[in-house]
Order: structure tokens, then C-alpha cells, then sequence
């Protein structure tokens, strides 16, 4: 590996995590859903992902994805939570509080069960 590539990988692991709220909205039929992450980065990928093929658990949001396809969805990180050390419990319990909140806010739905 050259120097270049390994101080990518070592950047890469080192970076810091953000957790917290996004919502994901559909233009043509101004359905909203939120949900929280503790890997608000990567989620978008394997949200998208699972979308394609068909296959989120949520039939709404699969429904809506089929019915106007890609283009018409949009991924926006609401809140990211204050880069803090937590411990497991006290992580759960905040994207908890923000679910509800960002819920409540934008009159969405739930991403997931």
C-alpha cells in the first residue's frame, strides 16, 4: 500500500461518527418519513439501497418509491446530536427524544417499524 493510501485509511478510521435525526421526503406526493442513526453517513447508502430492490420493510415508502422512482426522493440530515462521549444506553435514549421530536415537527412517519 502506498503512503498516500494508508494515511487515507487511517484518516478514514479515525473520523468522527455523527449520529442523529434524518427525514426522507418524496416531492410529488409530500410524504415525509424520520428516522435517527448512530452513522448518519453511511445511512443514505444502505436506505437507497434497499429502496432499488425493493426490499425496506416500510411497503409506504417502497410504494412511493416505485410510484415516482428515485429522482422524486430526497435524504436531509435534520440534527446531528453534539459530538459527546456516550455510553450505548444514554446514545439510544437521545435518538429516541430526536425521533420523536423531528416525528412530531414535520408530521412524519416512521422510516422503520
Amino acid at each position: 500500500m502506498n503512503p498516500d493510501r494508508k494515511q487515507l485509511v487511517r484518516d478514514y478510521k479515525e473520523r468522527k461518527v455523527a449520529a442523529g435525526a434524518f427525514a426522507v421526503r418524496c416531492a410529488p406526493s409530500g410524504q415525509v418519513w424520520v428516522e435517527v442513526s448512530p452513522n448518519l453517513h453511511n445511512r443514505q447508502n444502505g436506505l437507497w439501497f434497499s429502496l432499488r430492490l425493493g426490499s425496506h420493510p416500510n411497503r409506504a415508502l417502497v410504494k412511493a418509491w416505485k410510484d415516482h422512482g428515485e429522482a422524486a426522493f430526497t435524504y436531509q440530515v435534520v440534527e446531528e446530536l453534539p459530538d459527546a462521549e456516550r455510553s450505548p444506553w444514554e446514545l439510544t435514549n437521545a435518538l429516541k427524544d430526536l425521533s420523536a421530536k423531528w416525528r412530531e415537527t414535520l408530521n412524519a412517519e416512521k422510516l422503520t417499524g
